[in-house]
This record gives C-alpha cells, sequence and structure tokens, in this order.
C-alpha cells in the first residue's frame, strides 16, 4: 500500500521540503530555528510547518506537520510546533488570507539589515528594486515572536502589497502565493542585502535608482514571466539529481 496515499498535500509537501534543503544550501538557516509555512485550505488557517527541532537539511515532504491556526489545543499536540512557529506564523495565517507561504529566516546579510538603524533597503540595483514600496520595517522587536509579538508583526503585513518585513534586531520574513514565488523573494532579498551591505562598505557614495525607475522596476519583476517557477523546477531538478531525498 503507499503510505503517500493518506498524507494529504503531497505536492505542496515537496515543493516546501525543496525549499528547505535550497536553504541549505544557500547558508540561510540557523541551527534548527527559523521556519517556513505554506497554508493548504482556502481561508489560510490550515497551513504546513517544519516540525519542531528538525534541521533543514534533513526535513522531508512527510515529516511537514499540518495544524490550524484557529485550534487552541494545537500546542498540545504531540507533533506541536516550535512555540514562537505558533506564535508568528499562527497568527500570520489566523489574519491574513493572502499570505499563503511564509518564510522567515534569520540569514546574514538580511540580519545585517535589520541591526542598522535605518533597516530600509534601498533600490540601488535591479534586485533591490523588487522589495522597493513593498516592505515594511518593524523597528520595535519586543523578544522572541511568541503570541503576542507574533500578531503584532502580522498586523504589520496586513497591506498585500507588502512582500516582505525586515524584523528589526531579529532578521526577515518573506510571503508570497506559492512556494516557487515566496522562496523566489527571499533568495533576491538576501542577494539585494548583500550587495547593500557590500555598497555600504566602500564608503562611497550610492547610486540609488529614482522613485519611478524602481517602481517601474518592481513590477516589471511582478510581470515577470514564470520567472520564479522557472527558478524553483531548476532548485528542484538539481535536488533530483543529487538523490537529495527530500520528497520522502
Amino acid at each position: 500500500m503507499n503510505e503517500r496515499a493518506n498524507i494529504t498535500h503531497w505536492a505542496d509537501r515537496v515543493d516546501l521540503a525543496a525549499a528547505f534543503r535550497w536553504t541549505v544550501r544557500m547558508n540561510l538557516h540557523e541551527a534548527v530555528a527559523n521556519h517556513f509555512s505554506l497554508a493548504v485550505n482556502d481561508s489560510g488557517s490550515r497551513f504546513l510547518i517544519n516540525p519542531n527541532g528538525r534541521h533543514f537539511g534533513r526535513i522531508t515532504a512527510s515529516s511537514l506537520v499540518e495544524i490550524d491556526a484557529n485550534d487552541p489545543r494545537t500546542m498540545e499536540r504531540p507533533d506541536a510546533p516550535d512555540p514562537t512557529a505558533w506564535g508568528l506564523h499562527g497568527s500570520i495565517h489566523r489574519a491574513l488570507p493572502h499570505a499563503r507561504c511564509v518564510m522567515h529566516v534569520h540569514s546574514i546579510h538580511a540580519t545585517v539589515l535589520a541591526s542598522l538603524a535605518d533597516s530600509v533597503l534601498p533600490p540601488i540595483d535591479q534586485n533591490s528594486a523588487m522589495f522597493f514600496g513593498r516592505q515594511v520595517v518593524d523597528a520595535h522587536y519586543g523578544g522572541m515572536a511568541f503570541d503576542e509579538e507574533g500578531a503584532r508583526c502580522a498586523a504589520m503585513l496586513a497591506d498585500p502589497k507588502v512582500i516582505a518585513m525586515v524584523m528589526g534586531n531579529h532578521g526577515v520574513l518573506i510571503i508570497g502565493r506559492t512556494v516557487a514565488e515566496t522562496f523566489n523573494r527571499l533568495y533576491y532579498f538576501e542577494r539585494a542585502a548583500e550587495t547593500y551591505i557590500k555598497a555600504l562598505q566602500t564608503g562611497r557614495p550610492l547610486r540609488v535608482l529614482s522613485d519611478e525607475v524602481a517602481e517601474k522596476t518592481a513590477r516589471e519583476w511582478e510581470s515577470y514571466p514564470d520567472f520564479a517557477n522557472f527558478h524553483f523546477r531548476e532548485i528542484k531538478a538539481l535536488l533530483d539529481e543529487e538523490g537529495a531525498g527530500y520528497a520522502g
């Protein structure tokens, strides 16, 4: 009997597991912290998330946990998620149906950006322009993202135009409609943050795009045909060639 037949949302699970594995490849992960989640029902309240205490490099499609943001008994389950995952991701999926996929990491360059007094990522190149007018900065870090802190962060993401939150003194959180779209944004946010940090290190003046050109470029990114899907398809192909085992 095929064990997969008893596991729901298999294709979604495979995609999310691949994202975890490639995040390790890019060294965006941190110990057994950080979490990715993906809504699997129309309201967005039911979602997949990584199991508590599992390294990103060992996550598989079948190991992902399905929980309901509206179920107060979730943290009593034997497979309960990390409390901060419940606090942050649960709050977002409970309140924001448009945030289908949520990826939160403490990646190096995004966290450096989050540690600056001014944590806005300016449009200094094509990559950073993707986030022009589409990012929000949380300048009021209040400790680990348990329920109250998670709800506060979720409220900052209410505008559907926002795709990235620089979590001051913390890290970065990216949202999107699919795993492919969200991971593509995470990849480019970290690349853009690295470029910005290295540009600052030169001590030379920055060439910042005008608001008009930055907005035009952001819209071009949004309408670029299938770019995120092609990117993620190739990631899975590379993992498959290596026999990574994420789809198990």
